[in-house]
């Protein structure tokens, strides 16, 4: 049978993609070579955020003396945290592959190699298929990096895959390798399990893209929960010993070295491209040094007409709410319709805890294309639903144009941060003022209040704190 639209991965973008498609009328099939649902669904977002909530659960029990809730004795049972986590997984990725089911897609489970401009073949246990299509869109998504002196094994050296699976035995001492968004989230979950945490970042901050106002009450935060920040430091090796993993840690300033032990190691080094050796090359499509295919950045399209490319296969930002909008617009492209892929900004989060969650440049950044900025920041400490909460730390960051009044970037430090920034990617895709913001009324008490009173302080009409 021949299709409207094949695509090769069914995570964010890939499931994306083919149930638009269907849904605008178009004949799908899409392949999946692992798991529905993809990274995101199965070893990403969503097994670390209930990992998240987990340590936040035990976080809460533990410290909520203050509100009166004393816990004598508290047992964590880890072969029922991964059951959870995974019972999450499982419906989920059943949920993915019975939406395209109910959508009309067709699924071949195997892995696609694309054999000419309009023909694959999937590979599955029960021999080769071949595919004919009109429409390509590629959705095969990123791996994890690894570091050549430190082999993932799955027990001593773990990466975000094989870290999620929570040894029933808990590491007493954990390393985390790569302050970035994967090792601060892996940091927490450890962390609030019980481990005792050190994260080593070869960069000056962590969270290299987040504003660095925003990290400094980030990093606060972290340290006062525990967790070691070695910053401008690398890692040249270990060796395992009977008393643990002993690993040489750097300072890239000084290039003093140190030794410590841990029970555990993280690697947490990044991810790449995976577009190469699926045959797009041969019908020509451009794809970087690196793994990146290369594509027109608003219509998706690669340099082949009619062959697509979403998610984590293409340079930029690699996010599933990206990827998501990604498939979106491809399989718009597919059906003849004149989408575009023109998002003014892509919000960013951090699911630690607290969170740290952004939506447009930073004020570095801001500042260094020219703009004459007024910023307002409203503390978590001053708002009654915060506390009531018994959540202070953190704030809420906004940046707009002095001129225009409007709204160019938030960036937020707090619990639930994530949903907190919804309103101000809104704000950006609407052109929003500060004025609309401020003169919107917000529901009390709630954290959405943030966003009401960082938009009064940045005219400096707050009525909750101080107006310098």
């Amino acid at each position: 049978m021949r299709y409207d639209v094949f695509v090769i991965g069914s995570g964010p973008g890939g499931y994306h993609a083919a149930i638009r498609a269907a849904q605008l009328g178009l004949k799908v099939a899409i392949a999946e070579k692992e798991f529905w649902g993809g990274v995101c669904l199965n070893v990403g977002c969503i097994p670390t955020k209930a990992l998240l909530h987990v340590g936040q659960e035990i976080y809460n029990a533990q410290h909520g003396s203050v509100m009166g809730i004393n816990i004598i004795d508290m047992n964590i049972d880890l072969k029922a945290v991964n059951k959870y986590k995974d019972g999450i997984v499982k419906k989920l990725s059943g949920g993915v592959a019975s939406l395209l089911k109910g959508n009309g897609v067709t699924q071949f489970f195997g892995e696609a190699r694309v054999t000419g401009r309009n023909s694959a073949t999937v590979q599955s246990k029960d021999g080769e298929q071949t595919v004919e299509f009109d429409k390509l869109i590629v959705a095969t998504g990123g791996a994890i990096n690894h570091l050549k002196t430190f082999p993932v094994d799955g027990m001593d050296i773990v990466d975000s895959t094989s870290g999620l699976i929570i040894p029933e035995v808990l590491p007493a001492r954990v390393l985390c390798i790569g302050g970035g968004v994967i090792g601060m989230e892996f940091a927490t979950i450890y962390n609030r399990l019980g481990s005792a945490v050190t994260v080593v970042e070869p960069m000056a901050n962590i969270i290299g893209a987040a504003d660095e106002e925003i990290i400094k009450e980030a990093e606060k935060s972290y340290k006062k929960q525990g967790i070691k920040l070695f910053k401008r430091t690398g890692v040249q090796g270990y060796e395992k010993k009977a008393d643990g993993l002993h690993v040489t840690i750097e300072d890239l300033e000084t290039k003093q070295t140190q030794v410590e032990i841990f029970d555990r190691i993280v690697s947490a080094v990044g991810r790449r491209a995976v577009g190469q050796g699926i045959g797009l090359e041969e019908i020509g499509v451009k794809i970087s040094d690196r793994g990146a295919i290369e594509i027109d950045p608003r219509t998706l399209e690669t340099s082949v007409p009619g062959v697509y490319a979403i998610g984590d296969v293409v340079q930029g930002v690699w996010l599933a709410h990206k990827a998501m909008k990604d498939g979106t617009v491809a399989a718009e492209r597919c059906a003849g319709k004149p989408s575009v892929n023109d998002a003014v900004a892509i919000p960013g989060v951090v699911y630690t805890s607290p969170e740290i969650a952004w939506v447009g440049p930073t004020q570095k950044e801001l500042e260094a294309q020219g703009f004459k900025l007024k910023i307002g920041r409203f503390p978590l400490a001053a708002l009654g639903r915060a506390l009531t909460l018994g959540s202070s730390e953190g704030l809420v960051k906004m940046i707009a144009d002095e001129e225009t009044d409007l709204v160019l970037a938030v960036h937020a430090f707090g619990p639930n941060a994530s949903d907190i920034i919804g309103e101000a990617c809104l704000a950006l895709e609407m052109a929003a003022t500060v004025d609309d913001i401020a003169l919107t009324v917000h529901p009390h008490p709630t954290l959405s209040e943030l966003m009401l009173e960082a938009a009064e302080a940045t005219h400096k009409h707050s009525i909750h704190i101080m107006n310098r």
